[in-house]
């Protein structure tokens, strides 16, 4: 599994619109350009600043928005996604009505559009397209048999339920590839679902055994045996989850690196049958990284304890459920009541829109070229730049002022700092995806075909040479990242809007909102997880003994801060989970705020809509965190999500940071102050 940090996780990515009362006017080309860039009209001024700033900037939008039935959440990013999606949905439809050639990405990218959009072919087709391979795992005889036939699927392009296989950055020789390993094997979000005795996780576990019943129901099984089926299911994911990490013990770098020769591996765990599973592949890989490898000792327990029967019925829903969304209104609509109890959707979202969503991850790099050709500018991408670069400058004189580091280490976060490998708005080197087959009548097909060519793409990279020049997000995704072992940051032309950026606004709008992701994304190189790595990639601890020790008792403050937030009144934040967002959220708003004091609007006093320029750069951090969420959503984002609630991704840092206070004249019997000797200020 790539070891990305993104900007945001969003369990549904569904996004927002925000009244922001601005004018446009109309160029010569035709586009509307925007004059105005912060929406007063959200703001909540019966509240202070002072007590909870998130509502302040954003408390009236808050009380007016509606969350669209479709949606898990709506707030001010989500207007992007949406935004893009409609551009995408019009290039990507005019793309197939181009005539272009066989082969070609206007054709390949059209033909997959349609091929997903006719759903009275996917209606007439019914479950026939999932009876080949469930015809084979009906005749398997013992577990040996099953996990040769999950090999075998494997390498034909069906993704294996029992083993999370990626191909990344070996993190302790980060210029070479290594296949990687993970933990897997569960339908819930996380292994505490599977034995809370609340009423939410008992109302999931039920969910789940409604979700595999009715799977089994539609491939034509008896309702009697569909819920013994699913009964079993849950037992035997029981079983699994308790070998599971929890999300907090998964963010662990240093216990996620647990690499060893392919031979030891089927030593140690034969009824795994790693030997199969990479002669199906035809490679032989020198070194393997498993990351938890408690799941695959006690997966090669279970596999032979428990009945034959179980696991079959395991291996069938997995695989019905991994191709529900391809198939006919019964699947789909049973895999949607499923997931919208943990997202809290009404209703499932329009056909085109998962279509546009599943054209951007499959041939993402296709429909790329023609977003960006009409949708991202060179004079954006100059202006990033800029900012990319000042925001760098800005880090580096943090680091040479700050008190608790030494200078030996001083001097290496530094190289590291200058190390970065800078992405912005899409790759250098396009991919290519020649053996991608897209046939109009035949969206399962499709689909799978797309799944056989990052399998070979994956597959050909072991042993090989990192290629630098990739990225793990497709131009128009509205995120952004940061990778340690290439130690890079990305941004994709996607997020390279308002409300994070406009080319037209002041200095003030785009160093708090793009200006702030830069500096999450630089501080993400330094949190707890990313600090681990040298400015090479590698797994290298750079900190003196003493530092280190510091910078431990500094991010201790940090978990303590954050775990007293709480949402639902009962529900807290989890500080260990959010650590690394939180660290990365406090130093991203500090680096942007001295990187816009550089600026000739930041070193004024000029007011715009009658604001200072400092109060004007908060407001703008605040307002790209516009965000309402539903409840059901919410508490699996508390669960799983490393992110904190949008609230505190703004109360959280803005109460640390001395600058805040006096834009706003934050005073002592205010809810948000903290005396300034327990501020935390790492970066």
């Amino acid at each position: 599994m790539k070891f990305i940090l993104p900007l945001m996780f969003m369990y549904a990515f569904a996004f927002t619109s925000c009244n922001t009362g601005d004018k446009t006017i109309t160029t010569d080309s035709k586009l509307k350009v925007r004059t105005s860039f912060f929406d007063k009209t959200g703001m909540d001024t019966i509240i202070k600043p002072g007590d909870n700033f998130y509502t302040y900037a954003n408390g009236s939008w808050f009380k007016s928005v509606v969350i669209p039935d479709d949606q898990s959440g709506w707030g001010s990013i989500y207007t992007l996604f949406e935004n893009n999606q409609k551009n995408l949905k019009s290039l990507i439809e005019n793309a197939a009505k181009s005539n272009s050639p066989i082969g070609s990405l206007e054709q390949k990218t059209g033909d997959f559009y349609f091929a997903g959009m006719d759903t009275v072919i996917i209606e007439k087709k019914g479950a026939e397209p999932l009876k080949p391979i469930i015809s084979r795992i009906d005749s398997v005889k013992n577990y040996k048999d099953l996990i040769n036939l999950l090999a075998k699927l494997n390498a034909e392009g069906n993704s294996h339920p029992l083993l999370a296989f990626s191909v990344d950055a070996d993190e302790k020789n980060s210029s070479k590839y290594i296949p990687t390993f993970s933990q897997t094997g569960l339908s819930l979000p996380e292994k505490s679902y599977y034995t809370r005795s609340d009423s939410a996780s008992i109302f999931a576990r039920n969910a789940l055994l409604g979700y595999a019943k009715k799977m089994f129901i539609l491939i034509g099984t008896d309702n009697a045996t569909a819920a013994k089926n699913a009964d079993a299911i849950l037992k035997l994911e029981t079983a699994i989850a308790i070998s599971h990490r929890t999300p907090v013990e998964t963010r662990d770098p240093q216990k996620n690196y647990n690499k060893m020769s392919a031979a030891e591996l089927q030593k140690n765990q034969p009824n795994v049958n790693w030997a199969a599973f990479f002669s199906e592949l035809k490679v032989t890989p020198d070194s393997i990284n498993i990351q938890q490898p408690e799941y695959y000792r006690a997966l090669n327990e279970l596999l032979a304890s428990l009945p034959i029967e179980a696991w079959k019925n395991k291996i069938k829903f997995a695989y019905i459920s991994a191709n529900a969304t391809t198939l006919n209104k019964d699947f789909r609509d049973a895999n949607f009541s499923f997931s919208k109890v943990f997202n809290g959707q009404k209703t499932d979202q329009e056909r085109w829109k998962k279509m546009i969503t599943r054209v951007d991850e499959g041939l993402g790099e296709l429909s790329g070229q023609l977003y960006v050709k009409k949708y991202f500018s060179e004079d954006s991408k100059k202006r990033m730049d800029d900012l990319v670069n000042n925001l760098q400058k800005s880090f580096a004189a943090r680091i040479q002022k700050n008190e608790w580091m030494s200078d030996s280490t001083k001097q290496r976060a530094t190289k590291k700092l200058n190390s970065f490998l800078k992405k912005i708005g899409y790759t250098s080197k396009w991919k290519k995806y020649d053996d991608v087959v897209i046939d109009k009548n035949d969206f399962f097909g499709d689909a799978l075909s797309i799944k056989r060519h990052f399998l070979k793409e994956k597959v050909g990279k072991i042993g090989k040479d990192v290629d630098r020049t990739e990225w793990g997000m497709t131009p128009p995704t509205v995120n952004a990242y940061y990778n340690p072992t290439n130690n890079e940051i990305v941004f994709p032309a996607g997020i390279l809007q308002f409300p994070f950026f406009d080319q037209n606004a002041d200095d003030a709008i785009n160093y708090g909102g793009i200006g702030m992701v830069i500096g999450h994304e630089m501080t993400h190189g330094f949190d707890d997880q990313g600090s681990q790595y040298d400015e090479k990639g590698n797994m290298n601890n750079w900190f003196s003994k003493e530092d280190l020790s510091k910078f431990k008792a500094k991010t201790g403050a940090v978990i303590k801060q954050y775990n007293a937030y709480t949402m639902f009144d009962t529900i807290h934040v989890n500080g260990a989970l959010t650590l690394g967002e939180n660290l990365a959220d406090i130093g991203g708003l500090a680096i942007a705020y001295d990187a816009f004091k550089m600026t000739k609007q930041g070193m004024g006093n000029d007011k715009i809509d009658g604001l200072t320029p400092d109060q004007r750069f908060f407001l703008s951090f605040a307002q790209i965190w516009r965000l309402k969420d539903r409840d059901e959503n919410m508490i699996t984002r508390m669960n799983t999500d490393p992110h904190s609630p949008e609230m505190f991704r703004i109360n959280g840092p803005a109460s640390n940071f001395d600058p805040f206070y006096a834009a706003f004249n934050i005073k002592e019997t205010d809810q948000m102050y903290i005396k300034p000797e327990n501020r935390s200020k790492i970066w």
